[in-house]
């Protein structure tokens, strides 16, 4: 099966009562469980969607921004205690490492206690941390490829786009990113183009309600892209289909999805989806 399941579609650590999780997406290839980034809720977004976390072969983070990694290690972990007995890759930037230590350090009471009482593989012997590089491309099982590609994302460094190549397939993750042109040619005939989309009216209010102030107003301007610039990117790369990732926001009552695929529409004639939680996409009907 080759499928696409967008575990959380928000921008953001924050959690509110029925909204969207943070981001995090299941990305099946040639027979391959990836995941890329790990955002709060992704556990359980997998097992929803129907694959155990002891299944998971591949884990990609693009950047170290929480609402992208905070549950690396708990997933893990309770892969782990689900019955794991084959080496979790992780393709993570620097930092990667010692964020995956120190929660090893955290939980290491929990640990031993499961080592000695159940018998069980040391957790650090299953997971195999690997720091990504820019413009490198990595090699997967049953004949995939992963390739990075820097994006700005101010102050966050490093933070990096990813492609997946399959046979016959390509998918483009932006990451999180501010408008950057150069991507539409990383990205370029790919079937598929998730790209972060947010719409800039609305940051006012989001700011207001997280109690936050200029400085996280100027990030947001800066460090990622409108709707209608993810849409450009898609139009410039020649993609089959956008799917816009990373809402911002993703939980305003004066904000739906249709508004964003209406803005995004503007700019790009191809197939667009707004993310939701849960959405699958059968990865063999792209472009049909």
């Amino acid at each position: 099966m080759n499928r696409l399941v967008v575990l959380g579609s928000k921008g953001g650590p924050a959690l509110r009562p029925n909204g969207a999780r943070p981001t995090s997406t299941l990305l099946q290839l040639n027979g391959v469980n990836i995941l890329v980034d790990a955002g709060l809720g992704c556990s359980l977004g997998l097992v929803t969607a129907g694959v155990a976390l002891q299944d998971l072969d591949v884990i990609v983070i693009t950047h170290l921004h929480a609402d992208h990694v905070l549950e690396l290690g708990p997933l893990l972990h309770t892969a782990w205690t689900s019955g794991l007995s084959h080496p979790i890759r992780v393709l993570a930037p620097t930092g990667a490492v010692e964020l995956w230590a120190a929660f090893l350090q955290s939980m290491s009471y929990d640990i031993n206690v499961r080592i000695d009482d159940e018998g069980r593989t040391p957790l650090r012997e299953l997971v195999n941390v690997d720091i990504l590089q820019d413009g490198v491309s990595t090699e997967l099982p049953n004949s995939l490829t992963v390739q990075t590609f820097t994006v700005p994302h101010p102050p966050v460094e490093p933070n990096f786009a990813l492609r997946f190549t399959a046979s016959e397939l390509s998918v483009t993750f932006s990451g999180d990113t501010g408008y950057h042109p150069p991507l539409a040619e990383f990205a370029r005939g790919s079937d598929l183009l998730i790209h972060e989309a947010m719409i800039p009216e609305s940051l006012e209010r989001l700011v207001a309600r997280t109690h936050a102030g200029a400085k996280l107003l100027r990030h947001l301007r800066n460090s990622h892209s409108s709707v209608e610039e993810a849409a450009q990117i898609a139009a410039a790369a020649q993609v089959r289909t956008l799917i816009l990732h990373h809402l911002i926001p993703a939980d305003d009552p004066l904000v739906n999805r249709t508004e964003f695929e209406q803005r995004a529409r503007r700019h790009f004639n191809g197939r667009i989806i707004a993310a939701h939680d849960g959405m699958s996409i059968d990865l063999t009907t792209l472009g049909a």
